[in-house]
Order: C-alpha cells, then sequence, then structure tokens
C-alpha cells in the first residue's frame, strides 16, 4: 500500500537522504565511503565496463532517472500542460533565470578569487529533491504548478549538463563523442520509421548510454536524447 501512495517516493527519498547522513556521520562512516569507491563489473564475459558504485548512481541510475523525467516532460510539451508556445516559454525562462542569476551572485563574490572557476556549481537544481518535495505535498498542488516546476527543474540542470560538457569536460574522445552521435542519429532514424518495439530502443540506448559516458560528457545526458527519441505523438497512446 506505500507504494500506492502519492507522496511514496518523497517519503523515500527523505528517509535515504537522513539515513545516509547518520551513516556517513557516525562509527560507520569509512565503511560507507569505501563501499561507494568499490568497483563493480556489469557485462558479459571480458565485454563490458567497470565502475565505483558511486559512479554507477551517478552516471547510470541518473540517466535513467532523467530518462523517464524527461519521457514526462515530453508528454507534457506535446499533448499536455506545456503544449502551447506561451506555456512553454514560461518554464524555460525560469530556468535560464535559475542558472544565470546564482552564477552571476557566485562570479561577483569570488571575482578575483582563485575560486572563480566554481561558477558553474550554483547554476544546477537538485531535480531529484525537488520532485520529492513535490511529491510529499500530493494533492495540495496543482497539477500544472507540478509540470512548471518539474520542466523548471529539469531543463535547468539540462543546461548545466551543457554547461560541463562545454566548460568542464576535460580529455573528450573524438571518437566515442561520434559514436555518441551515430547512435543518437539511429535512435532517431528508427523512431522516423515509427518503429515502436521496446528492444531496439534499449540497446541503442545502452550503446548511447556507453558512449557517452567514455566521451567525456557526462552520461546523464544520454537518459535525455534516449527520451527524445521516443516515439510519441498527439492523439496516440504513451509509448511503453
Amino acid at each position: 500500500w506505500f507504494f500506492k501512495l502519492e507522496a511514496a517516493s518523497g517519503l523515500l527519498l527523505l528517509i535515504s537522504a537522513i539515513f545516509a547522513l547518520i551513516i556517513s556521520n557516525s562509527s560507520f562512516a569509512p565503511t560507507y565511503f569505501e563501499t561507494l569507491e568499490s568497483y563493480f563489473f556489469i557485462g558479459i564475459n571480458n565485454i563490458g565496463i567497470k565502475l565505483s558504485l558511486l559512479h554507477w548512481i551517478n552516471d547510470a541510475l541518473m540517466a535513467i532517472f532523467f530518462f523517464f523525467v524527461t519521457l514526462e516532460i515530453k508528454r507534457e510539451f506535446i499533448n499536455g500542460e506545456l503544449s502551447s508556445r506561451k506555456q512553454a516559454l514560461l518554464p524555460i525562462i525560469g530556468a535560464v533565470g535559475g542558472m544565470l542569476v546564482p552564477a552571476l551572485i557566485y562570479i561577483y563574490i569570488n571575482y578575483g578569487n582563485g575560486t572563480l572557476n566554481g561558477w558553474a556549481i550554483p547554476s544546477a537544481t537538485d531535480i531529484a529533491f525537488s520532485l520529492g518535495v513535490l511529491s510529499l505535498l500530493g494533492s495540495r498542488v496543482p497539477i500544472s504548478l507540478k509540470v512548471f516546476l518539474t520542466a523548471l527543474a529539469i531543463i535547468d540542470d539540462l543546461g548545466a549538463i551543457v554547461i560541463i560538457a562545454f566548460f568542464y569536460s576535460g580529455d573528450l574522445s573524438v571518437f566515442n563523442l561520434g559514436m555518441m552521435i551515430l547512435t543518437f542519429i539511429g535512435l532517431l532514424t528508427i523512431n522516423k520509421f515509427g518503429i515502436k518495439i521496446t528492444l531496439p530502443y534499449i540497446i541503442l540506448g545502452i550503446f548511447l548510454w556507453h558512449f557517452t559516458h567514455e566521451s567525456g560528457i557526462h552520461a546523464t545526458i544520454s537518459g535525455v536524447l534516449l527520451a527524445c527519441t521516443i516515439p510519441h505523438r498527439k492523439k496516440e497512446k504513451d509509448f511503453s
């Protein structure tokens, strides 16, 4: 019954955050951080990828998270609350302001210091906690407000990912970047042909994530790109 509650995801996020804070400030902290730095291999035989648990969370699970929230916002842009240009413009302007104003304040405070390079840090919104707080409020929050804040948080985070890609990514791999673009084009192609079978999108989506990760760009953007290629048209049922 718990997971049927609208606030279930927000409560779970809040409990997990409190639990992590307690553990990280207790005698179990060394074990906690060692576990996060432990490496895990996922693949078949010798074909696969080996990352630390922290990277699996930040790069893989967050890519899946961005995939689903981008699908939700895509539906709203096509058929929902943000389907008109006037409605869609507001969260876009809000997101740009949410990135630009904190960055300018940071630059103003840190100008002339050695910490100026961190100007992009305050430009990102913590989308997971933003959505978690919204879910805690449940039906007391209008749907239109939830959609607006969700779109604002997602667009803000996407902007932050683009900033990281252009200003903070080091040692970009041209080969993997090219393969990422080709895989994305492949996804767009099967979308164009109206293919609605799930498997091709999953397979190409995994390759898209791998090439994005190896290119030096934050892997979460692959979740957004994959969601953009999932077939969804006006007056169609949701893709599943």
